[in-house]
Parts: structure tokens; C-alpha cells; sequence
């Protein structure tokens, strides 16, 4: 699968998911099998972008192309400047969001909000795409189903985005009125695929390997992209491909693996965030690797009350140690698991 001029080594992609997949995590995702990643949401307000918090999320020092930054606001002529400033920073392809549910972000009309003016949604696509054409930037489109159960327009939106130029498109099954609730429906995202020419990616309860493989028979789709499925079980990439690939599950990994993929996130993560903020972001990451595992959220509630990287590094060594000495592998996901990731509500870090 191609975006532009870049080849795809696989059609498994990392969501972008704010205060989530940030440098670290889109790393990791890729060394464990992802074949593409797009960052977390980059405001289009210039008066935002030195902030630390924006600094952070526009960098891509080290990490593996093709990069893919994701960016939200309202205003064409100011998304167009995002864009450029995103290219002369590394972006190799520019994201548009168009379907974050997010009440802070919907309220100032971003997001998933842009559905509702149709307008004001291709002025923003023409006017981006624009400003990528002279870097010969790609750009793709993030959308939902809808604004709501009776407004479902993405098959509109993508007709147009596609003649705007768009070269890629990805649904998530819901509507904005549904957030991270209920369950994902297919069937909008098969009426875009069969609507379109260029690619489209399937979003939304893609929990499991079999999933993916439902989902991509059912809808067509040229790929699938994965969210909440990843956070704490960042393989779930190459149990995907293999079983894609070869129609058989791959064994669960090692503790001592994850305990070293866990620790290695931990100090690039840290490397980022710096000690202070670090260690306090880190416990989300840790949290979603052991809320399965025994005794997972006793160790989750002492960990929540370090405050030192040191610390936090050598009470995950120890857990995954004495993990390690009762089972070898890690347990697979179960179908509650998948439910919980559901039903878990994505909110956005301030």
C-alpha cells in the first residue's frame, strides 16, 4: 500500500490518539510490527506551537518514516501554516483531524465538529492540501461515520475530500455523538471504500487479530488501523500480521521480553518528558501493561505513588521479575479484555 510516494511495509497502522501516541510510543509500535504510525493532534494555533507541550508532539528525532503528523483546528489559512510548519519540522505526511469526539476540542468546532459544515471542512482540505503540494506532501483525512445517528456524512465528505485531493481516508465506525461508546459499525466505512479510488482505513474496535481480518473482508478496506487495542500490548501489531499472513496465532511473548520492552519505552519516554513530567505520564503506560496481569492492580496502586524515574524503573523490574517466576508467557487477551478496551473512554491529557 502506497500514501503518496511512500511504500507501506504492512496495512496495520498505529491510531492517533492524544496524550498517547507520542514519539516513544509510535517507535515502539513500529519496531513491533505497526507499518505505519501518525502522531498525536498538533494545534494549528501559532501562538501554541512553542509551548513544551507542542514541542514535544512535533518531535521526530530518530523515528522511522514515513512521518505522519496529525493536525486540528478551524481555520483553512491557519491549518495551511500548520502544515508548513509541520513540514519544515520532519512531516512527511500531513494528517487532518476530522474525528476527534473530544468536548474541548468539538466546542471550538475542531475535530469531529468540522463533519457538521460540510463547507468549512473542504475549505480546510483545499487549503491544506495546497499548502503540501509544493513539499509533494501527501495528505490524508481522519473522519467519524457522522456527527450523529441521522447526520452520517462521511461517504459525502469523502467524495469531496477525495476530489480535493486527499490520498487517503480514515473512518472510525462511530458517530461523534457516540465518543468511545457502544460498538464500531462497518457498514459506513464499506460505502466509502466503495465509493473512493484512493486508499481507506478501517478504525474502531479492531481489538484482536481476528477482528482485523473481519474487518477488512467485511468492509474492503485496504487497512485497519488500531487504538486503545495497542496501549499496554503494543505486539498486538505482529500478532496481527502473522495471523494475516499465515491464518495461526503467535504465541504470547515472554514476560522477559515485555519487561524489556517496557523498560526501554520507560527511559525513551522519560528522555522526553524529562524527569518530572516523565515519570507522572508514564503511569498510564505502565498501568495498561499490567491491568491484566496478576496482582497488576496492587502493583499499579504502589507505582502511582513513586516519584523518581529510578524508582519507577526498578518496581517494574521487580514486578515483571517475580511475573516471570510463576508463568513464562505473558496471558492472551480474552474476550473481556477486549470488551474492556471498548468500553474505555480515551480522554484527552491536558
Amino acid at each position: 500500500m502506497n500514501i503518496g510516494p511512500f511504500t507501506l511495509p504492512n496495512t496495520l497502522f498505529v491510531a492517533p490518539m492524544a496524550g498517547v501516541t507520542d514519539r516513544p510510543f509510535r517507535q515502539l509500535c513500529k519496531a513491533l510490527g505497526a507499518g505505519y504510525a501518525v502522531s498525536e493532534m498538533v494545534t494549528s494555533r501559532r501562538d501554541l506551537w512553542h509551548t513544551l507541550k507542542t514541542s514535544r508532539r512535533a518531535n521526530h528525532e530518530g523515528e522511522v518514516g514515513p512521518i505522519a503528523v496529525q493536525i486540528a483546528g478551524t481555520d483553512a489559512p491557519m491549518m495551511a501554516e500548520a502544515a508548513a510548519y509541520n513540514i519544515d519540522r520532519g512531516a512527511q505526511i500531513i494528517d487532518i483531524n476530522m474525528g476527534c469526539p473530544a468536548k474541548k476540542v468539538c466546542n471550538k468546532w475542531a475535530g469531529s465538529a468540522l463533519m457538521q459544515d460540510e463547507v468549512l471542512a473542504i475549505q480546510i482540505v483545499v487549503a491544506v492540501v495546497a499548502a503540501c503540494a509544493p513539499h509533494k506532501v501527501p495528505v490524508t483525512l481522519k473522519m467519524r461515520t457522522g456527527w450523529c445517528q441521522s447526520e452520517k456524512n462521511a461517504v459525502v465528505l469523502a467524495r469531496a475530500a477525495e476530489a480535493a485531493g486527499v490520498q487517503m481516508i480514515t473512518v472510525h465506525g462511530r458517530t461523534r455523538e457516540q465518543g468511545y461508546g457502544g460498538h464500531a459499525e462497518y457498514d459506513t466505512i464499506a460505502a466509502v471504500k466503495a465509493a473512493l479510488r484512493i486508499p481507506v482505513v478501517a478504525n474502531g474496535d479492531i481489538t484482536s487479530p481476528e477482528k482485523a481480518r473481519d474487518v477488512l473482508a467485511y468492509t474492503k478496506a485496504d487497512a485497519v488501523m488500531v487504538g486503545r487495542a495497542a496501549q499496554g500490548r503494543p505486539w498486538i501489531f505482529r500478532e496481527m500480521a502473522h495471523f494475516l499472513t499465515t491464518g495461526t496465532h503467535l504465541a504470547p511473548p515472554l514476560v522477559a521480553e515485555v519487561k524489556r520492552l517496557l523498560l526501554d519505552h520507560l527511559v525513551d519516554h522519560y528522555t522526553l518528558y524529562g524527569e518530572f513530567t516523565g515519570v507522572r505520564t508514564a503511569r498510564k503506560h505502565i498501568g495498561w501493561y499490567v491491568k491484566t496481569l496478576p496482582g497488576g492492580e496492587l502493583f499499579r496502586a504502589r507505582m502511582n505513588a513513586l516519584e523518581d524515574s529510578q524508582a519507577q524503573l526498578s518496581a517494574v523490574a521487580d514486578f515483571f521479575d517475580e511475573l516471570g517466576s510463576v508463568m513464562d508467557r505473558m496471558p492472551s487477551a480474552t474476550p473481556d479484555t477486549n470488551q474492556e478496551l471498548e468500553n474505555e473512554c480515551m480522554e484527552l491529557s491536558e
